[in-house]
């Protein structure tokens, strides 16, 4: 498949590796595009990766691509389709008038010594005034990624980071990512978006809210002990309880917790809430585990997370997404999807990118699979599960 508009394509390379191949089917991409290539997105599955640095070499000379970045990934996405469990290459090639990009490798090591938070914009030498958001890849095995998102935002939040954890040989926790020539197999790499070109997007975590809104009134790390001056415990019960008996069923072992990240909101609606895991609770204690460190104090809403739930979010995410950049030019997309999604989750092919495609496009698209995904809810960027992240760039 293959999706052309005036300033990005996007396209599918289902082959083995073959030089000719390749530099023919570059050359015929680049033809293709009306502008100048200024950014140059890469997703390529395990079977590539003996051969990932002459590949990377074939398409930056014959496709004449200034910055060339991406990683590896088990499924590949383009256009407005999402190739799941195959073979091959994603390239999408962008044109953005006027931006200012530069690409930045990171390591484990940076990452432990980024104790002030200025760190980053030191080691970057982009400074918040230079950048207008970042898009990140990095490998899930190798490297601390929420200490890395953590320091992240103490040097450049409430700017936007998007992007997605790669995918590649599970058993053997391998997997590579691509900066210009370079194959790296840890760390993170990162690419700042500034100048004329802005990153905006949609950060759907799957779910939709149950019950209403409360605030946590006694938390101990990531225990939950009161909410409302109540056990934790006793007002999960009560929300299920009240919940029409088909949504209790869909409810069963779909059950998660949204934590607001901005208390400044007058209403919180969906995106608002930062949705994280309910490991379990006891009904005895009245103690609720969660996969976070909430606060007291903070505003807390039960989530539920099946399919339906994530298309809804899907949807109404892109819709307002949509109405919130008016008629601002779209150059094109990267779409970073939760491998736990896909026909696993909605039992068909091509949810979430024929959804951006169907409210957002025509939008040259690339993207992958991932395990784990990166974006914004409120004024930080946030590691997420079970989550569909699209960056979208945008002119300024």
């Amino acid at each position: 498949m293959t999706v052309n508009t005036e300033y990005s394509i996007a396209a599918h390379w289902p082959e083995g590796f073959d030089e000719n191949g390749l530099r023919g089917w570059i050359e015929q991409l680049r033809a293709r595009l009306s502008h100048p290539v200024s950014l140059g997105l890469v997703f390529m599955t395990p079977d590539f990766f003996p051969y990932a640095a002459q590949t990377l070499e074939i398409l930056r000379v014959h496709g004449r691509i200034p910055l060339l970045a991406g990683c590896s990934g088990t499924g590949l996405i383009v256009g407005g389709e999402e190739i799941e469990n195959t073979s091959g290459i994603v390239l999408g090639l962008y044109s953005l008038p006027g931006a200012e990009l530069k690409g930045f490798r990171f390591t484990q090591s940076q990452v432990e010594e980024s104790g002030s938070p200025s760190y980053w914009r030191k080691e970057t030498g982009i400074d918040t005034s230079r950048t207008n958001g970042w898009l990140a890849f990095h490998d899930p095995f190798h490297m601390d990624a929420e200490n890395w998102m953590r320091t992240w935002n103490e040097s450049y939040a409430p700017l936007p980071t998007f992007g997605g954890a790669a995918s590649g040989v599970f058993a053997d926790q391998s997997t590579q990512l691509y900066l210009n020539g370079d194959v790296f197999d840890d760390g993170g790499i990162a690419i700042s978006v500034g100048g004329a070109v802005k990153l905006a997007g949609v950060v759907s975590q799957g779910c939709t809210p149950i019950g209403e809104p409360w605030t946590l009134t006694r938390v101990e790390q990531n225990l939950i002990h009161q909410i409302a001056n109540r056990p934790a415990y006793a007002v999960l019960a009560e929300t299920f309880q009240k919940l029409p008996p088909a949504d209790q069923q869909k409810a069963r072992g779909n059950l998660y917790i949204g934590l607001v990240v901005n208390e400044y909101l007058e209403d919180f609606h969906r995106g608002d809430f930062l949705v994280r895991q309910l490991i379990g609770g006891d009904p005895n204690s009245g103690i609720l585990a969660v996969g976070a460190l909430p606060r007291a104090g903070q505003t807390m809403q039960f989530q539920r997370r099946d399919a339906a739930a994530a298309s809804e979010d899907m949807n109404e995410l892109l819709a307002h997404t949509r109405k919130s950049l008016g008629d601002a030019p779209i150059y094109g997309g990267c779409l970073c999807c939760c491998n736990g999604r896909g026909k696993n989750l909605f039992g068909v092919p091509n949810h979430d990118a024929g959804l951006a495609q169907k409210q957002i496009g025509p939008l040259g698209l690339s993207g992958f699979f991932c395990n784990g995904e990166i974006g914004p809810v409120g004024k930080k960027s946030f590691l997420h599960g079970f989550t569909a992240a699209l960056a979208l760039f945008v002119k300024r």
